[in-house]
């Protein structure tokens, strides 16, 4: 999905460096605990209670650790989605069946990612979602989301909009990456609630 005009861009690019630079100095005990602590509140969330269907992410380096989140969803019962990436950036998704069902593919030049090895259900499975958790490097006040700039949530949001489904948007932070505001542009969509380390904050103008 291309966007022209996008004023804002730069300062996002700053941005994103300046909350990697943090993230990348974060030791590894430190995002293991922030994931487990994480993870045990967005356990709580009723979104997630009700969900059958929870389109998710693996988290990769220094992001919030995603691997607990994942098996307590499927413990419960909830069909897990995870991304695969294409090569235009857009997003494919398989089923979550566990770490073993997990392989590490390196996309170029770009960070390696863990992707579902099994069957491959095709971009708009996302819309199935009743839940939709989503990767970032910073909320603001609004629930505007900085994202790392590859544009794949862009297209999974818009899939979302076209297909008229309204899953709840969550994203997964570190507590010092909910700020008072980043740049946005007339495409970027305010996400429902942010879940970090210390608890959960709604944004109930979503």
């Amino acid at each position: 999905m291309e966007h022209d005009g996008r004023t804002d861009e730069p300062d996002k690019r700053t941005l994103r460096r300046e909350f990697l630079a943090v993230r990348n100095r974060l030791t590894p005990d430190v995002v293991r605990e922030a994931g487990g602590t994480l993870a045990g509140h967005a356990l709580e969330l009723p979104e997630l209670a009700g969900a059958r269907t929870v389109a998710a992410y693996v988290s990769v380096g220094s992001e919030p650790g995603t691997a607990a989140l994942l098996d307590a969803l499927r413990a419960r019962g909830v069909r897990v989605l995870l991304p695969a990436l294409l090569p235009d950036n857009d997003l494919d998704w398989g089923e979550y069946a566990g770490a073993g069902s997990l392989t590490r593919i390196q996309h170029g030049g770009k960070m390696a990612l863990f992707e579902p090895s099994g069957e491959r259900l095709g971009p708009d499975a996302v819309t199935a979602a009743d839940a939709v958790l989503l990767p970032g490097l910073a909320v603001d006040a609004r629930g505007m989301r900085l994202g790392r700039g590859g544009g794949s949530y862009d297209r999974v949001l818009a899939r979302l909009e076209r297909a008229g489904a309204r899953p709840a948007l969550v994203v997964l932070l570190y507590d010092t990456e909910v700020v008072a505001r980043v740049p946005a542009e007339p495409h970027d969509r305010p996400v429902h609630a942010v879940v970090t380390p210390s608890g959960v904050r709604r944004f109930p103008g979503a």
